[in-house]
């Protein structure tokens, strides 16, 4: 649908910024639109670049003489339909302005501004009086047939100075082009042969293959346990899509850290894919975008954000790690990356699958119910037997005082390594010390803006807060009691637990894998080469180790604090850990060399330690799902979640009440709070929670919407709006 502007058109026109809907503009005569063209317009005293949203105007009694014209239709790919429908569904499903939404998509908005042509040169009709060299005949013999060239390429090549070049461009021998830089990004070879596949994971590529080539929505969990091969049955599905010349994009959940997965994609398609995470440059990251716009870019792999991104023909989605909670926004536009790729599946009319080995209770009653296709993928690649689960009693087999690894694993580590084998330690704690208290008085050090501890990085010197980032040097004078070097560090770090590791074992080498030590790709590469050449005999790591990683030499996995994240009172508290430490165990025992995993626990006949121990999956999912339907909780009830924060803690508790008293009551409804978060500040901001239950048929965002348009909050007070919380805090 087209508008020419011979008379009085009225266009509606979208904006990236937290504004609630459109804004009117006339259409200049002479100048055609179409909608999601992207233009550059008005706003006040400032200009703006938007996007077409409709050619129907949003308020049309509005006298034409009041609108602001467009200023400038960019020489851009318009947004695609699936993005704009996809921008509104967000914006209603969160609860959030349309623009905030779109802002997420124009992430880059240096990409709508095409570089700067570059100076390039072609060879010409040399005229008669040319005065030759032969520095200048090297280069003509050189251009002979060749396409546009910079002066800096043809002097390499021609062996001359780039003034020989310019020279014979004077002379009208060579001829100034202007040329644009063509996509840095190749084609993957979608015809480049595979992995040999085995039955069951033939099977499944075929399945997802036909979805693929269908080019219609569909959700199917693509159930693997570890070692199963399930990305080699999915890059199957993504060389059909390059077939029918269509794109894909890949969700992973450390995109930044995974160079195995990314060399493995190399291996089977000849090139990498485009990459998009928060630690790619601003220039990488302009050129990427205009080249997913245009289509020129077929495979993408990234972080959740990368949904956001403006595809120009996208064909497969796949969320690997589906079950992850890292795919979880906590701040700004609060959503879900694994539901939102299902809606973008939808809007697209794409298939979705959804990898994980260990799925997410609500993905796998949509599976068990029908909604989701599932290919179930049991065993390991090549019958590799799974890693057989023991639990250590931390009552009965004790570590010495101020350690942490029992005699058990002690034992165990000392004979793995004595036949040549790797092992990992995994504790999903960072630093030297959680916590640092005085032996006089008690006093515990804690952060000045957020109510958490301060955690002792011994390494870098430094006791850090892991909420905002503040740091301190480690203090000599406790402030309360003002006692001397009376403090000490309580609890394991994988700092510390490297020191007792290289007391317990000198002789062995090791290496210890957390976010502040492997900050980005080449330290995560540089990582891996180390391990999988053997020069580590002890991999040391938090939960950036705990999934993707195949490193056939590694036969023990000791989880030195099983317990960690029981506690709390999250409804997801056992699914979350034993999603966790099933995917730590599936890093043992993936080559030729039978696998072992020692959990050491305070609480082995704890449901989660049992069925690790077990193996019994899918009688814990059903457990976890007969104890959420009797609570009605999600999936199958609803939440939603208010989060109000401000500086002015009496202005926080005055909102937090007024939203308390304004609460919505009903059948199938239930309000809860105000009440401080569990981190009752954050950054310097006050915090209090109030949480809002209904049944599963009710419209919530509805109901949420309502509740904020009866109540009156301060200017300078946020609230926050959660629809699914994940997190409590």
């Amino acid at each position: 649908m087209s508008l020419f502007a011979d008379q009085e058109k009225r266009i509606s026109v979208l904006l990236p910024l937290p504004l609630s809907g459109v804004y009117d503009y006339a259409c200049p005569p002479g100048m055609v639109l179409n909608e999601g063209d992207f233009v550059n317009v008005p706003l006040g005293p400032r200009e703006r670049i938007g996007v077409v949203w409709s050619l129907t105007p949003e308020n049309p009694d509005l006298p034409f003489s009041k609108l602001k014209p467009v200023l400038e239709k960019l020489d851009q790919p318009p947004l695609p339909e699936p993005s704009r429908k996809f921008v509104d569904w967000v914006a209603k499903y969160t609860l959030q302005p349309q623009g905030l939404i779109l802002k997420m998509v124009m992430s880059v908005p240096g990409a709508l501004k095409d570089p700067a042509p570059k100076v390039a040169y072609i060879k010409s009709t040399a005229p008669n009086d040319l005065k030759m060299t032969k520095a200048r005949q090297r280069v003509l013999e050189f251009m002979d047939g060749m396409p546009p060239l910079g002066a800096t390429d043809i002097a390499r090549e021609a062996g001359v100075g780039t003034s020989v070049v310019k020279g014979l461009a004077e002379a009208r021998a060579l001829e100034v082009v202007h040329v644009h830089d063509a996509s840095p990004f190749a084609e993957p070879d979608f015809q480049k042969s595979g992995f040999a596949l085995a039955d069951q994971q033939q099977n499944a590529a075929d399945d997802l293959v036909e979805k693929t080539e269908s080019a219609s929505f569909s959700v199917t969990l693509l159930d693997g346990v570890p070692g199963s091969g399930k990305t080699e049955v999915y890059f199957e599905a993504i060389a059909k899509a390059l077939s029918l010349n269509k794109q894909s994009l890949v969700l992973l959940p450390e995109i930044a850290l995974s160079s195995q997965w990314l060399s493995r994609f190399k291996k089977r398609f000849g090139v990498e894919p485009a990459v998009w995470h928060s630690d790619i440059g601003a220039a990488k990251r302009k050129q990427t975008w205009r080249a997913i716009i245009r289509g020129q870019v077929k495979v993408v792999v990234g972080a959740r954000s990368a949904l956001f991104l403006p595809y120009k023909d996208l064909g497969l989605i796949i969320v690997d790690e589906e079950h992850d909670a890292s795919f979880k926004q906590e701040e700004g536009v609060i959503y879900n990356g694994r539901d939102m790729a299902v809606v973008r599946g939808q809007m697209g009319h794409c298939p979705v699958v959804l990898a994980s080995a260990t799925p997410s209770l609500e993905t796998a009653i949509n599976s068990w119910e029908g909604r989701y296709g599932n290919l179930h993928m049991p065993a390991r690649h090549a019958n590799v037997p799974l890693p057989i689960v023991e639990t250590i009693d931390l009552r009965l087999d004790k570590p010495e005082r101020q350690k942490w690894l029992s005699p058990g694993l002690v034992n165990a580590i000392k004979e793995t390594v004595a036949r040549g084998e790797q092992v990992m330690l995994y504790l999903n704690r960072r630093g030297y010390a959680p916590l640092t208290l005085c032996r006089s008085c008690g006093h515990r050090l804690q952060c000045p803006n957020c109510t958490s501890w301060l955690v002792e990085h011994r390494k870098k010197g430094k006791l850090q807060c892991h909420h905002c980032g503040y740091f301190t040097r480690p203090l000599k004078t406790c402030p309360n009691c003002e006692s001397e070097d009376s403090f000490a560090a309580c609890g394991p770090g994988v700092e510390r637990l490297a020191e007792e590791v290289a007391l317990t074992f000198p002789e062995m080498r090791y290496v210890v894998a957390a976010s502040d030590t492997v900050t980005g790709p080449a330290q995560a590469a540089e990582m891996v080469r180390k391990i999988e050449d053997h020069e580590v005999d002890i991999l040391i790591g938090t939960q950036m180790v705990a999934k993707g990683y195949h490193f056939p030499m590694l036969t023990l996995v000791g989880v030195v604090d099983a317990d960690l994240g029981l506690s709390g009172g999250d409804l997801r508290a056992s699914e979350r850990t034993y999603q966790l430490l099933y995917q730590v165990a599936g890093r043992a025992g993936r080559g030729d060399k039978p696998g072992t995993v020692m959990l050491q626990t305070f609480m082995p006949d704890h449901p989660v330690m049992k069925a690790l121990k077990s193996g019994l999956r899918d009688r814990f999912l059903q457990t976890e799902a007969e104890a959420r339907k009797g609570a009605g909780m999600p999936p199958f009830g609803r939440l939603a979640a208010l989060i109000v924060s401000g500086e002015d803690e009496v202005l926080v508790d005055d909102a937090a009440n007024a939203l308390g008293r304004n609460a919505p009551h009903g059948k199938g409804i239930l309000a809860l709070g105000p009440a401080p978060a569990p981190l009752s500040m954050i950054r310097g901001r006050h915090r209090r929670r109030l949480l809002l239950k209904t049944d599963k048929k009710m419209p919530i965002q509805a109901i949420v919407k309502d509740w904020l348009e009866r109540t009156n909050v301060a200017s300078n007070v946020r609230v926050q709006v959660d629809i699914d919380p994940y997190s409590f805090l």
